[in-house]
């Protein structure tokens, strides 16, 4: 089942078997994909493990007698398929009724078929094996832990309505850190081509970060101004997303974002763009991916919708269902804050210590006295309509003085608004270049820029 064909007749399949169990009534969309996904993961600066996965999932939902329900498998076989209708239609029969049920998707045709690097589908074990040993390399003898991976997905959709759409994406992702004295230093890299994951850049900055970070002084707590770095910005864009530009959240009045309001600097344009990630061009209800801009020059623009939300809120879908909205709702999952204007070569600044690109010596170069901040982790929601979220700083936080990086500082604890700390008048700079991050959560890409803050609010140290 791995390839694009295959996956659009197992879904009109499926498709087939609800006309024939639960009538020509019944409604149904069908969702059939293929991933496989290879990771080699490093440790005490040798690999360690080398994994791969390769599964195939079809998902049901299916809407029948005014009812809707859902179900899935990874048994694609005639018996599993069939199996999975008729579960599926039983459970449907037994659920509450669903006035809100807002239909399938209409035939549509889709505007590509996803991002697609053969060379990336095809890597093997020693392809990924070559980035960690440049990676060791780099770490010049410290000692070095992380993982490189790639992927790929194909995938179909079907539905009852006559909308029947392909597409496939791969990726790549290398995360990784060099440790010195306690200190740990992060570089991380996606794509959807394993070849600009470059190991040995990825080394070398985890292992500048690293040594620069040994012997850690304490400061107190307060509100500092800030540079974080793009590894930093990408948490302000998960919760962003889960939170702010969530078509559910935004039903139900749980989110801070109201369109058409400047609720953000002018510096900030920020947009879901799907072709820019490793994605497939439509969503878990067959709408074609487009370019969504969530956030233009500041002014808030619109939040995500599935198809039940978009109903709600009297729109259309903007192509972010996923399966499991009716809890999790429509997330925008490829958010990228665009980058400032490159007119022409940007300013010769010397990059050291700490620093490891020129965006980010830029930004700090403007910065009287502040923070530099790698990394934010463990980040916790505690209010959701105003994004009020605590964490924690790691990886590297160093002391800007008059411009310049000069001493480490230990880890500490923040409770920030994320929209406040970018409201208007909150940005001082965004760098040039926007960097692809990896991360965890299933299917979502952040691409940022380094970004220079106001004010950000730091309230104790690791500990509490």
């Amino acid at each position: 089942m791995s390839t694009v064909k295959s996956q659009l007749d197992v879904a009109g399949q499926v498709v087939d078997l609800v006309r024939e169990l639960a009538g020509p009534a019944a409604q149904a969309e069908v969702t059939a994909e293929h991933t496989e996904s290879a990771l080699t993961r490093f440790a005490n600066s040798y690999i360690h493990q080398n994994v791969a996965d390769a599964t195939t999932t079809v998902r049901l939902r299916l809407h029948l007698d005014g009812r809707t329900a859902e179900g899935s498998t990874t048994v694609v076989g005639d018996e599993g398929l069939r199996g999975l209708v008729e579960r599926t239609v039983t459970a449907a029969r037994h659920c509450p009724p669903d006035p809100a049920w807002p239909g399938l998707t209409a035939p549509t045709p889709l505007a590509g078929t996803g991002n697609w690097d053969e060379q990336t589908a095809a890597a093997s074990p020693a392809e990924r094996a070559e980035r960690v040993r440049e990676f060791v390399d780099a770490a010049g003898g410290l000692e070095a832990a992380g993982y490189c991976r790639t992927g790929r997905r194909e995938g179909a959709f079907a539905n009852t309505a006559g909308q029947a759409v392909t597409g496939r994406s791969t990726e790549a992702a290398m995360d990784g850190i060099a440790r010195c004295g306690g200190a740990d230093g992060v570089a991380r890299l996606a794509s959807v081509r394993l070849a600009e994951i470059a190991g040995g850049v990825l080394g070398a900055r985890a292992s500048v970060k690293a040594r620069a970070g040994v012997a850690p002084v304490e400061l107190p707590p307060g509100r500092y101004e800030v540079v974080l770095e793009p590894t930093a910005v990408a948490d302000l864009l998960q919760n962003f997303s889960m939170f702010g530009f969530n078509g559910k959240a935004y039903i139900e009045r749980r989110s801070f974002a109201v369109p058409g309001a400047e609720q953000f600097d002018p510096a900030v344009t920020l947009v879901d763009d799907p072709a820019a990630t490793p994605a497939l061009p439509y969503d878990a209800e067959g709408t074609p991916r487009a370019r969504v801009p969530l956030v233009e020059r500041g002014v808030t623009a619109t939040v995500a919708h599935d198809r039940r939300t978009a109903a709600a809120a009297g729109t259309a879908s903007t192509g972010h269902a996923m399966p499991g909205g009716a809890s999790a709702g429509a997330l925008p999952l490829h958010v990228g804050l665009l980058p400032a204007a490159r007119a022409g070569a940007p300013p010769a600044t010397e990059v050291s210590g700490p620093i490891v690109d020129s965006d980010t010596a830029e930004l700090v170069a403007g910065v009287r006295r502040g923070l530099l901040v790698t990394d934010l982790w463990y980040t916790r929601v505690l209010d959701p309509m105003s994004l009020v979220v605590t964490g924690l700083t790691r990886n590297g936080v160093w002391l800007i003085e008059d411009g310049e990086a000069t001493t480490a500082v230990q880890n500490l604890r923040f409770t920030q608004s994320y929209p406040q700390a970018l409201a208007p008048g909150g940005v001082l700079g965004v760098g040039r270049h926007a960097v692809l991050q990896p991360v965890n959560f299933v299917s979502a890409w952040w691409s940022a820029p380094a970004l220079r803050l106001t004010s950000w609010n730091f309230t104790g140290g690791a500990s509490g």
